[in-house]
């Protein structure tokens, strides 16, 4: 969806910086300068293909972080993970209590670890999980595009 349909970005949360790409290749770089520093040969293609195989290994982690975690609330939708819910469907988000089995938003078992839940009641009386690092500052911002106001 364009942001013409959905509307301006209300929260947002990412899952997951960039940074940890260039954690992999700073400490090859950092283990090359010490092997420069000491007597012996220089590995410098190993140092290479250990940048490589590090960052490659953290893109495909932060990828997925990114893909899993995130959280995203426009005037129209809330996303969560990788389930995104229309906000005309949610009849309420305050006095409505968590059953045990409820379904969790964002296609997990569970609320990511690090994350509050917050239970919503939908329009066809079926509560589930939404999930966020920051629950209150979520709900203050979907509070006002409810019904119950």
């Amino acid at each position: 969806m364009s942001e013409a349909e959905t509307g301006p970005v209300l929260y947002a949360e990412n899952g997951s910086s960039w940074w940890p790409v260039v954690w992999g290749p700073v400490f090859a770089a950092c283990g090359l300068v010490v092997e420069m520093l000491t007597p012996g040969p220089v590995h410098l293609a190993t140092w290479l293909l250990l940048a490589l195989a590090l960052a490659v290994a953290s893109g495909v982690w932060v990828y997925a972080r990114r893909r899993a975690l995130v959280v995203r609330l426009t005037p129209a939708q809330l996303t969560v993970g990788r389930e995104s819910l229309a906000v005309e469907r949610i009849a309420a988000i305050t006095d409505v209590g968590a059953p045990m089995g409820v379904r969790v938003l964002g296609g997990g078992f569970t609320t990511p670890r690090g994350t509050g839940e917050i239970p919503l009641r939908l329009t066809d009386d079926k509560v589930v999980l939404a999930w966020a690092k920051d629950p209150i500052t979520l709900v203050e911002r979907l509070r006002p595009l409810l019904p119950e106001g």
